[in-house]
């Protein structure tokens, strides 16, 4: 479907289902793709559930939503209800693991979804909520195509060096492998970074760190994935929000020795209870940590070292590219914080790498100094763009942004 030179234009609806909440926003393709509204709706599951909407339509106050079913037939009433089902085209939804089969964005097929079914034990946190979210819309309107999207795909080009674990190659027949992460973040990052930054930029060597809740770098050469921190799971790489990053695996053997802890506590220790908020034992928001680290010392170091893990994977992946280009720092701390940026980027200079910490400071597109060998650079991530863009590619549709993409690299 082309809408070059066109009247027709398309409306998707993109829906991003974490375990507590549902994010969506609703992107208008014609020449470009227009943002017409986004929304969340929050703590799912608790009384105080919360559905707001900015943009067309804002809205904001409390709901009912005891369970992802009832809070996406929610979001359903309310696009009926402003009548803007008669123009949705497609819904894409962000999935977290496509495991060793999905390399690509994909119309969701049944096929698809029972081979999702298979994949829970990999991602128990997401995909069961996934892959209700797509069967509670197909119930509700059955003949809207629906679009996967998912976070692993950007990574499926990893080399075998990078893609293999260390087990015995039975589990590898098993899907037991590195996948990767914020796939749909990375692939927006390249692609943004072509339009900003022209191609050859983009296609040099890049280490893009998406640092936010979760957390997780990525290695890039001529636009394609060859290592990531994420491996099979997304609790793997450098301490996040909550969970711990790599651990030591005889851990597992040591605290069901000592603590009694089965699969089920020790997934709840590493994926909820640990990283920034196990080492602060207050917080897992690095902005609280910031302001309590002069006074504690929790804080403080549980800063170092989410600073400290993150250069040293920036270090790994200079190895592994043979030097470093550019370095984007995206994610709500990587936009937002500049102090951690500094730290991170603190003696880099054998990279080539010098912050302007001036810059920095001021959250500015390029952070690095005019003399540097290396770029630095800020990039807000569009996670819900991208699902768009994916639909379209999907379904055919051209925009004048993606042809003039195509023309770019082509």
């Amino acid at each position: 479907m082309s809408l070059i030179g066109g009247q027709n234009t398309a409306r998707i609806l993109t829906i991003n289902g974490g375990s507590s909440s549902i994010k969506f926003a609703l992107f208008e393709i014609g020449e470009v793709p227009r943002r017409l509204l986004h929304g969340q709706i929050e703590r799912i599951g608790l009384p105080e559930a919360f559905f707001h909407v900015e943009g067309e339509h804002g809205f904001a106050g409390p709901v009912n939503a005891p369970e992802h079913f009832s809070a996406v037939n929610l979001l359903m009433d309310w696009i009926a209800e402003k009548g803007l089902l008669k123009t949705l085209t497609a819904v894409g939804h962000r999935v977290v693991h496509g495991g060793p089969t999905y390399g690509e964005s994909q119309l969701i097929t049944p096929a698809m979804i029972a081979q999702l079914r298979q994949l829970c034990l990999f991602d128990p946190e997401h995909l069961p909520e996934e892959i209700l979210l797509t069967e509670a819309v197909k119930a509700r309107f059955p003949d809207l195509p629906q679009v996967a999207c998912f976070d692993t795909a950007f990574h499926h080009t990893l080399p075998r060096v990078a893609q293999l674990l260390p087990l015995p190659r039975r589990y590898e027949l098993k899907g037991v492998r590195r996948y990767g992460f914020h796939g749909l973040s990375y692939a927006y990052l390249v692609e943004e970074l072509a339009r900003c930054a022209g191609e050859k930029e983009a296609l040099g060597r890049l280490v893009l760190a998406h640092l936010g809740n979760g957390a997780s770098l990525a290695a890039v050469h001529k636009g394609k994935s060859i290592d990531t921190s994420m491996s099979c799971t997304p609790t793997a790489g450098i301490p996040m929000s909550t969970r711990t990053g790599d651990l030591d695996p005889g851990l597992v053997w040591y605290l069901m020795r000592t603590e009694g802890l089965d699969a089920k506590g020790f997934n709840e220790l590493v994926t909820f209870q640990s990283g920034l908020l196990g080492l602060s034992e207050t917080s897992s928001d690095m902005r609280d940590l910031l302001q309590r680290e002069a006074d504690d010392v929790r804080a403080a170091e549980a800063i170092a070292i989410f600073c400290y893990q993150v250069k040293k994977w920036i270090g790994g992946f200079a190895a592994a590219l043979g030097g470093i280009d550019t370095l984007v720092f995206s994610g709500g701390i990587g936009e937002n914080s500049p102090p951690i940026r500094s730290r991170i980027c603190e003696g880099l200079n054998f990279l080539g790498l010098e912050l302007d910490e001036s810059l920095n400071a001021g959250n500015a597109p390029i952070i690095s100094t005019k003399t540097s060998l290396a770029t630095a650079r800020v990039m807000h991530t569009d996670e819900e763009r991208m699902i768009a863009t994916s639909v379209c590619r999907v379904l055919g549709i051209t925009t004048r942004s993606e042809y003039e993409k195509k023309t770019a690299f082509h």
